[in-house]
């Protein structure tokens, strides 16, 4: 009888290192979570090095992580019926592609596993109370902090992007920072300095400091109150941003909905504006439509 993916992890037959048991374990436990994610991602759960997890999948009987990890989906789909509410997976004829979009997957439901509904609501409120908003986002996270600039400028005024890589310049933008305002720092590893450092100056100047980061263990925490956390997927040299980018798109459109007034109305004067001054006319795309 052929043995099943498994029957081979749960094999002890053989002698195994601390660290093998230990991969084997999570495998038991988040058979339905595992299929979701990479050997760098199963690695950091269990606690172990990347190479201990793709050599655990050769010390049971695979040519190496892939073809392992290939069995497991097939397992899981055969036997636990993770995808019977779903439509048949359409076929990817890339395994890149899949261990890309898989990665995602899985860091936007640990996302959504480990939200602190009272940590997210208390953001929410610091957001639309505040006087003035700083939000400072460098290296790899500067695309974020330019997202959620674009669209809170929409929702309120006072809300200012410290986009210099100069820390020097990052002061000077802050100065006027106090207790009445708001700093969202926002950063993933390896965490920016200058950002830290951006947050502990507002931290100084008794601002409400808001931190998007990737987990409670992030350098961010130091100085802030009110922390929201969403991994982002490693793969290869990539920092995925999906799952941080969702909890974004969340948080401003839960401040969105807590002012609709202010939204509107903001709205509305942008839509007369680019009217008047064709910003997005037709015509001016095709002339011939009059």
């Amino acid at each position: 009888m052929k043995l099943t993916v498994m029957d081979r992890i749960l094999d002890t037959s053989g002698r195994r290192s601390k660290g093998h048991k230990a991969v084997a374990a999570f495998f038991e436990a988040h058979t339905d979570k595992a299929v979701f994610m990479n050997a760098a991602q199963i690695a950091q759960a269990v606690g172990v090095s990347e190479s201990t997890v793709v050599r655990f999948a050769t010390a049971i009987g695979y040519d190496g992580f892939i073809e392992f990890h290939n069995e497991l989906k097939g397992y899981v789909h055969a036997n636990m019926g993770i995808y019977a509410a779903e439509e048949e997976e359409a076929e990817c004829e890339s395994p890149l592609v899949r261990e890309v979009l898989e990665a995602d997957i899985y860091s936007v439901h640990e996302t959504m596993k480990g939200l602190n509904a009272d940590s997210f609501q208390s953001a929410v409120s610091s957001i639309i109370e505040a006087e003035n908003i700083y939000i400072v986002g460098l290296r790899n996270s500067e695309p974020l902090a330019r997202f959620l600039y674009f669209y809170l400028q929409m929702i309120r005024p006072n809300v200012h992007l410290v986009c210099s890589t100069n820390a020097t310049e990052i002061f000077e933008q802050m100065i006027r920072i106090g207790k009445e305002d708001v700093a969202i720092g926002i950063s993933f590893p390896g965490y920016s300095m200058r950002t830290i450092k951006a947050l502990e100056f507002a931290n100084d100047r008794c601002a409400t400091i808001i931190g998007i980061t990737d987990n409670e263990h992030s350098p961010l925490k130091m100085y802030s109150s009110c922390n929201l956390y969403a991994p982002c997927a490693r793969v290869g040299i990539l920092d995925s941003m999906v799952a941080p980018l969702s909890l974004m798109n969340a948080l401003v459109l839960a401040v969105s909905r807590e002012v609709p007034d202010a939204v509107c109305e903001h709205l509305r004067i942008l839509q007369e504006t680019w009217s008047n001054y064709q910003i997005y006319q037709t015509d001016e795309i095709n002339p011939g439509n009059v």
